[in-house]
């Protein structure tokens, strides 16, 4: 009989033990930061930060920091990936899974805090301060450099080393290690030269870099940036060359002579709402570049959605392993095809005839011969310098937002901007246009406004954008493969 009344009660207490850890996880679920709160919104807040900050420094560099906030959404990943029942990480592998009653929001959030700001030190190293000053506000050391991989301050260590170990050699040549680099970091190491230079077109299919305006008025032609970006090794994809689409129309096509005049025409015609639009994208009004700009939408599907740490932590690794990988996609088209941008297209197909076109900052539409005709952008950045097929902006922005919808199971995405025209281009506030608000109803009008505004733009011809749409939509569904198996799913 003793021995009845003692298994019941054992039974009562094992009952009882569980219901008051099911509740006090229920009880931790409820009071859980949402939204802009939660830790891992702070931590990619920090990493946008970042970027911004990169490029005032750095010029803007789009492949370069593609991968930098693709890695430190891996690390917050990995490091957080120990503490949940099913996910595995990508890199850091000798750090075993931590027992069930460890997986709490507390030990997540400070494993995703180390594993972020040590990914931030190492990759944007020039505000450790701004980094350290987010530890010191969540009550962190960021002095604290234990690799135990039994406490979250370890793991998330020991989370951002395993990617940096990782992704060292990894094509990028972040520290000049490439053969004939010297340890110049982002040395060119396939010796690409143009077949054009700024004043001789040789073969008008192909590249040709421009003059740009220094801050002295002097005239300078950047070199094509990182031109190897294609040898870099994807996260998800199987090979910068997986989804790599068919050639661009050559001159001498019907296609091509079309598309430049559509180019030409879609600028003679730009409303003020179409400039907002083409500067918002551009990479306004902080520049973040592409990837940091998809980042950005991401924060605000967490604010619309009231996100969890757990939530934004799995969106912001897809969203920026589709980006980081998209940009090495990109580039693979992009140099394998060396084609030519609308900025020289133009001019062949127009010289000797009269056009209407934007003549430059505080000078406005005017009519003009073709050979004088340029993009809608300050003198100062004039055009990308790099081949044009695919469009990186449609590309990045077709995957991230194919990706985005994916994650929320819905195309719905609802944002807006309001901006005022011409306020990022021209020099004269007497010729910015009235405030105009852009709405972006899905993800996927979204991606398509961010691609047609580079046509519009004078960036690249439509076949720029179709291609590079699709190619990023084929990016993020290899990435969404990827990422559910790193769930466990």
């Amino acid at each position: 009989m003793n021995k009845r009344v003692n298994l019941l009660l054992l039974v009562i207490t094992i009952i009882f033990s569980v219901g008051c850890k099911q509740q006090k996880k229920q009880e931790e679920v409820s009071m859980e930061p949402r939204g802009a709160d939660n830790i891992a919104y702070k931590w990619g807040h920090m990493a946008i930060q970042a970027q911004a900050w990169d490029t005032e420094r750095f010029k803007p560099r789009p492949t370069v920091t593609s991968r930098y906030l693709g890695l430190i959404s891996v690390a917050m990943f990995d490091a957080w990936s120990r503490y949940d029942e099913t996910a595995t990480p990508v890199y850091t592998t000798n750090v075993d899974r931590r027992p069930s009653e460890e997986h709490t929001l507390k030990n997540k959030e400070i494993a995703v805090s180390y594993a972020a700001y040590r990914a931030l030190l190492e990759y944007y190293y020039s505000d450790a301060k701004e980094y350290a000053g987010l530890m010191k506000e969540l009550g962190l050391d960021p002095n604290d450099m234990s690799m135990d991989p039994t406490t979250p301050i370890g793991v998330g260590n020991l989370a951002a080393k395993a990617v940096i170990e990782a992704r060292k050699n990894d094509g990028a040549n972040q520290y000049g290690e490439e053969e004939g680099s010297n340890g110049k970091p982002y040395f060119d190491y396939t010796g690409y030269k143009p077949v054009n230079d700024p004043d001789n077109n040789v073969d008008i299919n192909r590249w040709q870099p421009k003059y740009f305006t220094d801050a002295k008025m002097g005239k300078f032609a950047p070199g094509c940036l990182t031109p190897y970006w294609q040898l870099v090794k994807p996260v998800a994809m199987d090979s910068a060359s997986q989804f790599r689409p068919g050639p661009p129309p050559m001159v001498g096509s019907e296609q091509l002579a079309k598309e430049v005049k559509e180019v030409v025409d879609l600028q003679a015609n730009l409303t003020d709402e179409q400039k907002a639009l083409v500067e918002f994208m551009r990479d306004g009004p902080q520049s973040v570049q592409q990837a940091g700009h998809w980042f950005k939408f991401a924060q605000e599907v967490s604010i619309r959605d009231q996100h969890t740490l757990d939530e934004d932590v799995k969106m912001y690794f897809l969203n920026q392993v589709t980006a980081m990988d998209a940009f090495i996609a990109s580039w693979d088209s992009k140099m394998y095809y060396d084609f030519a941008r609308p900025f020289a297209l133009v001019h062949e197909y127009y010289t000797g005839k009269e056009i209407k076109a934007w003549a430059g900052p505080v000078k406005g539409m005017q009519k003009m011969d073709g050979s004088q005709w340029r993009p809608y952008s300050p003198s100062s950045f004039l055009c990308p310098p790099f081949p044009s097929y695919t469009s990186g902006h449609s590309t990045i922005s077709g995957g991230c937002a194919e990706a985005l919808k994916l994650f929320t199971g819905d195309d719905h995405f609802g944002a807006s901007v309001e901006l005022i025209p011409g306020s990022l281009t021209e020099t004269d506030s007497t010729f910015y246009g009235k405030k105009v608000t852009l709405e972006f109803p899905t993800f996927t009008k979204t991606a398509e406004m961010a691609g047609i505004s580079r046509v519009m733009g004078g960036y690249h011809i439509q076949a720029d954008n179709v291609a590079g749409l699709q190619l990023g939509r084929d990016v993020a569904h290899q990435a969404w493969k990827f990422y559910n198996e790193h769930l466990g799913k």
